[in-house]
């Protein structure tokens, strides 16, 4: 299976992208609930990059669904909310680094993931998905052989094409779900993984293309992360999600930004 990289950034860029697990080997020091309670500001990682969860709005202010709960996840524990754009490829980086306290970022749940990070219990959920023209007949990812599928770069979209894609299959990595969204819109894929609020976005972007979900890759929970060892924090987290999913609080922030009540969500 051939995995060609797209991106604007210089190879020498890339090459430092690659080298980023042994640049931040060496963990942060694990952080407390009375340490962010002492500095008076929670510093928190969000995407700015896919409505609703997180956008920048005309004011050039950060607002959706994650900034919602980032905020409200600050009042509870009665310091500021300082939030820190991330990217997806950046997010883990920064985490590791102290760059922030933690993510409210959008961030799957994974196997792959946890071995870096810890996740609390999801907050929200967003379904991944294969979307192509419709007169593209895709049934199943036996499907995909000798096509180009294009994916944002260390996505869970990313890892969850790489798992089933056949042998043949062109998968094309980009910077970002726009930069792959773009990819599609201009016919350089056949096909793009990508989660349901992008995907809807880009139907609204072409009518015309007639684009339209063929396969659901996965249903992905996302969780609040923090650092490993951040055993202190991170069940204070998990109280407080499990608290503001029973309050009704969770739910009104869902309805403000989707519309729609708050799914059923799993736990661990």
């Amino acid at each position: 299976m051939s995995t060609p990289s797209f991106s604007r950034r210089p190879l020498a860029a890339l090459g430092l992208t690659g080298l980023a697990a042994a640049a931040f080997a060496r963990p942060a020091e694990a952080q407390t609930v009375d340490d962010v309670l002492s500095k008076k500001k929670v510093q928190v990682g969000i995407l700015v990059d896919l409505p609703p969860f997180g956008v920048v709005n005309a004011k050039n202010e950060y607002e959706g669904y994650d900034v919602d709960v980032a905020k409200l996840m600050a009042k509870y524990l009665g310091v500021e909310c300082e939030l820190v754009p991330v990217t997806g490829p950046n997010r883990i980086p920064y985490l590791l680094t102290g760059k922030v306290d933690v993510l409210v970022a959008t961030f799957g749940i994974t196997p792959e993931r946890a071995r870096q990070v810890q996740f609390c219990i999801p907050y929200s959920s967003i379904d991944i998905v294969l979307m192509a023209p419709a007169e593209r007949k895709i049934v199943a990812a036996a499907d995909l052989a000798s096509l180009r599928v294009g994916v944002a770069r260390a996505s869970t979209q990313d890892t969850a094409i790489s798992a089933v894609a056949p042998q043949g299959t062109r998968i094309m990595r980009f910077d970002d779900d726009a930069t792959t969204a773009q990819a599609l819109l201009s016919n350089q894929i056949d096909a793009i993984g990508v989660n349901m609020i992008t995907a809807r976005q880009i139907q609204g972007m072409n009518p015309s293309a007639n684009y339209e979900p063929k396969i659901v890759l996965r249903h992905q929970p996302n969780g609040i992360t923090v650092r490993r060892g951040q055993s202190d924090l991170h069940q204070w987290i998990n109280t407080f999600v499990y608290f503001v999913k029973n309050n009704g609080e969770l739910d009104a922030i869902h309805r403000k930004w989707f519309n729609a009540p708050l799914p059923e969500l799993p736990v661990f």
